[in-house]
């Protein structure tokens, strides 16, 4: 019997469509979540979201991160909730009201709320206005986000142990910034290995270069989905 595919979002992060699509088949085997993201759906449309899923069972992350006023949101998370993803994403930082216009919305899908992009360190939230350091304001926005209606929290691996002390056991905590050991970390500032990550607590993995950029994208994650297996016994 093949193994359960692993608690990885293969960020589909590709030039085209068929690129996008042709990586999705190589990873479906071994990951739950292929994720389509901003630019991506823009240049294609929703044509792209049935283009990945192809005839799989996998599920659609769409990471759009959503952040206007709630009405705005909510037509925007209307729209895209007859594609059926799984998750979709909106800026915690946009507040109660969006969060919850999003979640009533789209009744079907898990809203995931974002807190501080992983990009960001404590001196670009100072930059901003945004009060770190980013402990601290991703606990603050996770809170927000959750008693809003938001089932999932999208934060680093460096927060995922003091988020779940703060939103319990049934939100799904989303981590970007994770890395298989020996890759580069690129424009990622607060960055994990999947082992890493998972121990602290995650329940889904954002990889994508790691495993997109290699020669064989399915050999990569089927790779990290075993690494999983053998260390941690994560994958139910």
């Amino acid at each position: 019997m093949a193994p359960n595919p692993a608690p990885i979002a293969v960020a589909l992060d590709a030039p085209d469509i068929e690129t996008a699509a042709r990586w999705a088949s190589l990873v479906t085997p071994h990951v739950s979540t292929v994720k389509v993201g901003l630019e991506l759906y823009l240049r294609y449309g929703p044509d792209v979201v049935a283009s990945v899923r192809g005839a799989s069972r996998v599920q659609v992350f769409l990471d759009l991160k959503l952040h206007d006023i709630p009405a705005t949101v909510a037509g925007a998370a209307r729209a895209v909730a007859r594609l059926r993803p799984a998750y979709l994403t909106v800026h915690a930082a946009g507040g109660a009201s969006m969060i919850r216009a999003a979640a009533e919305a789209a009744p079907d899908t898990t809203i995931a709320a974002v807190t501080v992009l992983t990009s960001l360190a404590d001196a670009d939230l100072d930059a901003v206005g945004l009060g770190g350091p980013a402990l601290d304001a991703t606990r603050r926005l996770a809170l927000l986000a959750v008693a809003a209606g938001a089932r999932a929290v999208v934060c680093s691996p460096h927060e995922v142990s003091a988020v779940r002390s703060e939103v319990g056991p049934d939100i799904t905590l989303i981590t970007p910034g994770v890395r298989p050991a020996g890759s580069s970390a690129e424009d990622q500032a607060r960055i994990a290995t999947p082992e890493e990550a998972v121990a602290a607590g995650a329940d889904l993995l954002v990889i994508g270069r790691p495993i997109t950029g290699a020669a064989d994208p399915g050999a990569a994650a089927a790779a990290v989905a075993a690494a999983l297996r053998r260390t941690a016994g994560v994958v139910r």
